[in-house]
């Protein structure tokens, strides 16, 4: 099977995690901007950042057959900083528009504080703007009261559902987000958010449609492989084929493809890599020989 990991944050792996993923049989990831683990504290930090997501990102990717996207955004997080965020915001637009850009995301709340809302509302207007998907965060901390907050404020700017994936739910929260006809994704960590067997209940409960599996992999402790081994335990639980299929890679294909800038056709023939390749002089390598090939010379059988 194929699978895509939609929400992977893989400025903070290896290039080990990229070959592992890669023989798993994923053939596509979104990598979502996010905080760093600490506060930044200058305008050109977060340029450094989004700039490497849609430049250095994908030729690493690529050199492992993976295709990459990306989302650009400020994260909940850093949005109470009012000076610095209101900087970020006149960058925003600069990379919304690239290439490999497919969402703006992600956002949403952290604290739920006034300062988070103005800049979620902004970004949900930029997104309009340029007619591109949101994805969002819910909070860790009254993740319940977050999320349909999150889902009252997109309907005041009149976002189609359809357009949002809304991430990090769990069995609180996906029935509201499915009946009110978002995207619910869920994030697979080993021991928190949702662990892979409460996904295959949550499908079990609720179905495929319109749900959505992703690993949400960063530098915490995190699995890049999560959505292959769920998929994996799915079938062991007697769900169908067509289900997993559905919520580890075609779910994910048809809301991010709204962006114009995500086609299965991107690697459905294969994504051809060089590693002899370089990039701004740099190379994946470290003294070994470069490959040459396909992606499926990596997927294991």
């Amino acid at each position: 099977m194929k699978f895509i990991d939609p929400h992977v944050h893989m400025t903070s792996r290896t290039t080990d995690d990229y070959e592992a993923m890669s023989k798993a049989g994923i053939v596509a990831l979104i990598e979502p901007a996010f905080w760093l683990g600490q506060p930044r504290t200058e305008v050109g930090s977060f340029k450094d950042y989004y700039s490497s997501i849609v430049g250095w990102e994908p030729f690493r990717s690529s050199q492992f057959g993976i295709k990459h996207y990306c989302t650009i955004g400020l994260n909940s997080k850093e949005a109470n900083n009012v000076p610095l965020a209101e900087k970020v915001m006149e960058l925003l637009p600069l990379y919304a528009l690239k290439d490999n850009v497919v969402a703006i995301g992600e956002i949403g709340y952290d604290d739920q504080t006034e300062a988070e809302d103005r800049f979620f509302r902004a970004q949900i207007e930029l997104a309009k703007e340029v007619g591109l998907p949101i994805m969002i965060h819910t909070p860790h901390r009254d993740k319940k009261k977050g999320t349909l907050k999150s889902m009252d404020v997109l309907e005041e700017h009149g976002m189609d559902p359809k357009m949002v994936v809304i991430d990090h739910n769990n069995e609180e929260t996906a029935k509201e987000v499915l009946d009110r006809g978002y995207w619910a994704a869920f994030t697979i960590y080993p021991r928190t958010k949702m662990g892979s067997e409460r996904m295959v209940e949550v499908v079990k409960t609720y179905g495929s449609e319109r749900i959505i599996v992703d690993s949400s992999a960063d530098w915490g402790v995190s699995d890049p492989l999560a959505v292959p081994k769920t998929a994996k335990l799915m079938l062991e639980n007697g769900i169908s084929k067509e289900d997993v299929h559905l919520t580890t890679y075609k779910n994910a294909l048809t809301a991010y493809s709204q962006s114009g800038n995500m086609k299965e056709s991107d690697w459905d023939s294969g994504v051809s890599y060089d590693q002899s390749v370089l990039y701004g002089g740099n190379s994946v390598l470290r003294g070994q020989n470069p490959k040459k090939g396909s992606s499926s010379d990596f997927i294991e059988n």
